[in-house]
């Protein structure tokens, strides 16, 4: 544990730094994006389920879900918990995966001394989802645990006693969704490996190919599948077109085989390429796919996919007040503005959009179109530092919404690990019904969950740090997963 011993003393110190320094200026240097950067990337470990390594850096927590699986007769150890709860859930756990990835591909050259943490925080993911898909044929395990039941309990992961049920999609109950977006993550992950490790590379690439074809043989959403287990919490409400053309974008980018290209040709135009009212977050891949694809047309010009490049400007040009077609909504404090519920996903996926299409734009002297006006790569770049300077602290309330950033953030994170007793505070098990005292305790959670972004504050830039009100202060996976690339990005700049 030398290393784990040496990094809390690292922590410490950055603490301290952090807490002797006024955030009330608008700058941020590269190196306060790099710090954030890191525990950006930290923040995964306390998300981890399963076997803890012994370089684990987060020593509040242990082992947990051990047995996820066994009793199915199928190994379904490891992954993430997605949020403040106790449950591994496919569709958002896969889209992170996704977005890591993607931030390793687009910026991991920003990552400097962070890469080899970022690419651990994709494989403990991998590791889990290629289990998911090639444990049984023709069948994906989308899902570990009971939501319901989980729900009614306030336990750490350690000592979980609710029903660990698996849940899977198959032949006759299809999850087109969830599958295809599985594959997508196996697919990007495939290509951040391919270097570094060429034959798990080729294992993810392979695993891929196998879970989109049944996700696209077998079309359905997961939704009406598995209804009970996974609505309201991960309801696919976009349907499954948009993952089918998403996975296959990955594919064609990892593969480079000319099946998918000629798949993406043939259904683009019905997968909700016309459509450019929407936002990219684990249930819509539209805006992500379009421009992942406008890459195609912008290096190459090549004619199918000027559509992608038009309809990726229409996405950015909403984003962008003063074009014609602007029509997002910003805070008084100029935050992005989608949901009531969890917003800082929306804006963290955005900006990693507006970053991503800068860099596709400015690698090939493009601009994005907004009717007789055109907005620069640079431009694009100044409203993302805009957002990104925001949830690290450049706000009406002078508050980071970054746990363990800045002298000022969120004390009462809706996390059940962070603020219930760890157990080495705390050995004996704490139960189900005991832990409630911890959820309704106005003391600080005593774990501190290091890089955690949580859902932040409302459209008048308020925000209640009351580990209560979930829908501001609970964090995610995909929430912290695009904000890995944007970090980097900016840690680079000078």
């Amino acid at each position: 544990m030398a290393i784990a011993t040496a990094f809390s003393l690292k922590l410490q110190i950055l603490f301290i730094i952090f807490c002797c320094r006024s955030y009330f200026s608008t700058a941020f240097t590269s190196q306060d994006y790099a710090d954030a950067l890191e525990m950006s990337i930290l923040f995964f470990e306390g998300q981890r389920s399963g076997k803890l390594p012994s370089n684990q850096r987060l020593t509040w927590r242990g082992d947990s879900g051990l047995s996820d699986g066994s009793a199915y007769h199928v190994n379904l150890v490891g992954g993430y918990y997605d949020a403040g709860d106790n449950v591994k859930f496919g569709l958002p756990m896969a889209f992170t995966t996704t977005l890591l990835a993607w931030s390793v591909i687009e910026f991991g050259s920003s990552m400097q001394n962070q890469i080899t943490n970022a690419k651990a925080a994709i494989r403990w993911s991998t590791d889990y989802l290629l289990k998911a898909a090639t444990a049984t044929p023709d069948t994906l395990y989308v899902q570990v645990g009971d939501p319901n039941m989980d729900h009614r309990c306030w336990e750490r992961p350690e000592d979980m006693d609710t029903p660990r049920n698996v849940y899977k999609v198959t032949i006759q109950n299809p999850g087109s969704d969830v599958a295809a977006e599985t594959a997508a993550a196996l697919a990007a992950a495939s290509i951040v490996f391919k270097e570094s490790d060429t034959s798990y590379s080729t294992e993810l690439l392979h695993a891929a190919m196998k879970v989109f074809d049944f996700a696209d043989r077998y079309r359905g959403s997961y939704s009406d599948s598995l209804n009970s287990a996974v609505c309201p919490f991960y309801c696919s409400y976009s349907g499954y077109q948009d993952e089918l053309l998403w996975g296959a974008s990955w594919l064609h980018k990892a593969s480079l085989n000319g099946t998918y290209l000629a798949y993406i040709q043939s259904n683009g135009h019905t997968m909700g390429s016309e459509d450019d009212d929407y936002s990219f977050s684990w249930d819509d891949k539209r805006p992500g796919t379009k421009i992942l694809l406008s890459k195609e047309f912008l290096e190459k010009t090549t004619e199918e996919f000027q559509l992608y490049k038009s309809h990726s400007d229409n996405y950015i040009c909403s984003l962008i007040p003063g074009t014609p077609s602007f029509q997002a909504q910003y805070t008084p404090g100029g935050l992005f503005y989608k949901a009531t519920e969890s917003n800082l996903q929306y804006v963290t996926s955005t900006t990693f959009l507006l970053l991503t299409y800068a860099k596709y734009l400015g690698s090939n002297g493009g601009v994005a179109k907004c009717g007789g006006s055109t907005v620069t790569a640079e431009s694009l770049i100044a409203q993302a530092k805009k957002q990104v300077d925001y949830i690290l602290g450049d706000n009406p309330a002078k508050m980071s919404y970054m746990v363990g950033f800045g002298n000022k953030y969120p004390q009462h994170v809706h996390h059940r690990g962070s603020s219930v007793p760890s157990i080495h505070a705390h050995p004996n098990r704490i139960s189900c019904n005991d832990g409630f005292q911890y959820l309704y305790s106005s003391s600080p959670n005593p774990n501190v969950l290091v890089g955690a972004i949580v859902g932040g504050p409302d459209n008048r830039d308020h925000f209640a740090d009351d580990r209560n009100s979930y829908q501001q202060s609970e964090p995610a996976t995909y929430i912290n997963a695009p904000f890995v690339g944007a970090l980097a990005f900016f840690s680079a700049k000078n």
